[in-house]
């Protein structure tokens, strides 16, 4: 007998078009009854074709609220049928194509007044949005329309409202257009934007917990790296309290792993007890840059074993064997949230020693009834988040231990739950390497190498350069974005080529390696020829890319610093390193372009503020002649690399002459009797040469 079986129900035997992609998140989605598109030219011309509004789904990997919409939905077969007849549906990585997501993000602010992934929106056709939400439940339900109601009813209006739908979506465009042609209107942002954006971050410090505002409470490194310059600049220490105060609670909180170290995504109370659980790689690379400098600044024992123990974290579970490193862990593990980081009682007492387990039940706030609360029902579950609301010492001592014995029991008990816990089943890892995430953290290894002195934080930067350059960079000397399974792809866009080229800088002065200098000012010259456009900053996606229904700029610091932020950092370094005062024009433009943002609103922009930091001066430039390998130079080097001095650059001018063609000032510099020799500038005007270290230091605090 033969059976008659629709396409829909065919479809469900065999994987959809995702099933060729290269991203996790679109790969999570390849059993879909949902007939799911990649973004291209296919995906729209069938839109044309079949007379259909697109249903545009963006999210990413590691979102437990795409996987939430997912099993609701998009594995559901009512749910498939309705939106396989009524749209064409694609499906987007924002971490693979930030530009898409950047666009349609802003539309769902403008349009509902918040964002968030899963970003939902349709266009049509031609691209155009004309509906946008975040995540929508499959059934009506508090206010939320659901999938159930809304496909029927976009399709309905589609067929009958055709020219009220297509005046909405032109109506957005043109909004979204106009926004990004933005008109500077401000002066060039100065000390006194910085001076503000401290004030505010000092009225949101939360004085009890550390941090800035209420829950969900994020870590925000960059508030921190604004807040040490401000207080470098200035003396507040009240600054530096407030940095350090923060760093310590997400340390001892449950924001960070402290079984097997890194920090989650945030937290969702005020306290930094309980996390979301996601690990990113960009929160690792940022949050380190903030410990490495709040050390330099304090001195604190702290901060450093807590830029180890993220590295140890790094190096182990998310650093690919080619040297890069992923992307991200995921927050979810045998169906829900946190069940691979959380704990009973019971499961404590079953892992650890019998001596241990008052002490770690004290250290860690441990308790029968649990303090775990699921984020979406706010309901106890029984489990714990590990966290810390006292010192080690404090708890040793009501223990009866002293520090060194309470150290001790601690690391033998971590090593207990490390092992029972690789015994479950571990968070999906996203396993794509990003240029972009990969520079901030070279930045940041770079960054802790020096101030601690540690080369092997360096030589794993240099491994994680090593691979961009070798596997994400083209012939031509242009970018890509992402590298998975043997294959890279995607063109570079700004973030990739501003963050990596901050990577270059900081690996520049780690190792005083001409070949990162050179290759900085190479990517540079790609920015200026792909990105760059008269009125100021720079578009987020190159002039020969993809054209999208508008070419963004942007300069808002997130989660992550903005690709125009760095680059203004990027041109005021190189300029100060080169002597090229160019670099430093265009640096200003970019300050100058988004002036009356900052001035509006400064903590929206505290990356960049770091930037005009450096911009603003007085800057500090150093040429240490020697050769770089010899000890005399490294001992110069030394104290210049562990001292906070964000507005001091160092430049090596090696006898070789291989800098000279980058840095033609320098031919100038020469060794003082055979040694190695510190030329200490500033505001064009230099010291004596000097080959004693105290006295060049003094040369450059007086500065």
């Amino acid at each position: 007998m033969v059976h008659d079986v629709s396409f829909h129900h065919l479809y469900l035997l065999m994987p959809n078009r995702l099933a060729d992609a290269s991203s996790p998140y679109l790969l999570q989605h390849k059993d879909n009854p949902v007939n799911w598109f990649e973004w291209g030219p296919e995906a729209f011309a069938r839109a044309r074709e079949e007379d259909k509004p697109v249903f545009l789904s963006i999210g990413y990997s590691t979102c437990h609220w795409c996987h939430v919409m997912a099993h609701e939905s998009f594995e559901d077969e009512e749910v498939a049928r309705l939106m396989n007849e009524a749209f064409v549906n694609i499906k987007v990585d924002r971490e693979e194509r930030p530009d898409i997501d950047q666009i349609y993000m802003t539309v769902c602010q403008m349009m509902t007044g918040q964002g968030g992934w899963p970003l939902t929106v349709l266009l049509t056709p031609d691209k155009e949005p004309f509906f946008a939400a975040t995540y929508l439940p499959k059934e009506s339900r508090q206010g939320r329309i659901g999938m159930l109601d809304l496909v029927p009813r976009v399709a309905s209006a589609w067929k009958e409202e055709r020219e009220k739908v297509t005046q909405t979506a032109t109506t957005l465009t043109q909004r979204l257009q106009q926004a990004d042609r933005h008109t500077p209107e401000g002066n060039q942002p100065s000390a006194d934007d910085i001076a503000a954006a401290a004030t505010q971050l000092g009225r949101a410090y939360d004085a009890t917990h550390g941090g800035f505002g209420g829950a969900p409470k994020f870590p925000s490194p960059h508030h921190l790296n604004l807040l040490l310059r401000h207080a470098h600049r200035t003396g507040d220490e009240e600054a530096i309290a407030q940095v350090t105060h923060t760093l310590r609670a997400m340390r001892q909180g449950g924001l960070f792993d402290q079984v097997g170290y890194g920090f989650h995504r945030y937290s969702t109370d005020v306290e930094w007890k309980l996390p979301h659980f996601e690990k990113m790689l960009y929160d690792q690379a940022t949050l380190l840059r903030a410990y490495a400098e709040a050390y330099q600044v304090t001195g604190e024992d702290w901060m450093a074993r807590t830029i180890d123990e993220v590295v140890t974290y790094l190096t182990r579970d998310m650093q690919a064997p080619e040297g890069a490193f992923y992307s991200a862990e995921n927050a979810d593990s045998e169906g829900r949230e946190g069940a691979f980081y959380v704990w009973t009682a019971d499961e404590l007492r079953d892992v650890l020693e019998e001596d241990a387990v008052p002490f770690v039940f004290d250290l860690f706030n441990i308790t029968e009834e649990g303090n775990f609360l699921e984020e979406a029902t706010r309901q106890r579950t029984g489990e714990n988040v590990l966290h810390q609301t006292e010192p080690l010492k404090a708890v040793a001592e009501r223990q009866g231990l002293s520090p060194e014995a309470a150290a001790a029991r601690w690391e033998e008990a971590r090593t207990r739950l490390m092992a029972a816990r690789e015994e479950r089943e571990r968070p999906s890892l996203d396993d794509k390497i990003l240029t972009d995430w990969n520079g901030l953290l070279i930045a940041a290894l770079a960054q802790a190498g020096a101030a601690l002195d540690e080369p092997r934080y360096v030589a794993l930067a240099e491994d994680a350069a090593e691979f961009i350059r070798d596997t994400l960079t083209t012939t031509d000397g242009r970018l890509l974005h992402r590298y998975r399974a043997g294959q890279a792809g995607i063109p570079g866009q700004l973030d990739d080529y501003a963050f990596y080229i901050f990577g270059l800088l900081h690996l520049y002065e780690a190792t005083f390696k001409p070949a990162y200098l050179a290759e900085a000012r190479a990517l540079v010259d790609v920015v200026e020829a792909h990105f760059d456009s008269d009125a100021g900053g720079y578009y987020l996606n190159a002039d020969d890319a993809e054209e999208l229904i508008t070419r963004p700029k942007e300069a808002y610091d997130g989660a992550i610093p903005s690709g125009n932020s760095v680059m203004l950092h990027n041109l005021v370094h190189l300029a100060r390193l080169t002597g090229d005062v160019e670099l430093e024009t265009a640096a200003a433009r970019i300050g100058q372009f988004f002036a009356d943002h900052i001035e509006k609103q400064p903590t929206g922009f505290t990356a960049m503020l770091c930037g005009v930091d450096l911009l603003e001066g007085p800057t500090t430039e150093v040429v240490l002649v020697g050769d770089r390998e010899a000890d005399d130079l490294q001992a110069l080097a030394h104290p210049l690399r562990t001292t906070f001095a964000p507005r001091t650059v160092v430049l090596n001018a090696p006898p070789t002459g291989e800098v000279d063609a980058l840095a033609p000032f320098t031919v100038a510099h020469t060794q003082k009797e055979g040694q190695a020799t510190a030329y200490v500038c500033q505001n064009f005007s230099c010291e004596q040469p000097t080959t004693d270290r105290d006295t060049m230091m003094t040369q450059v605090q007086s500065a």
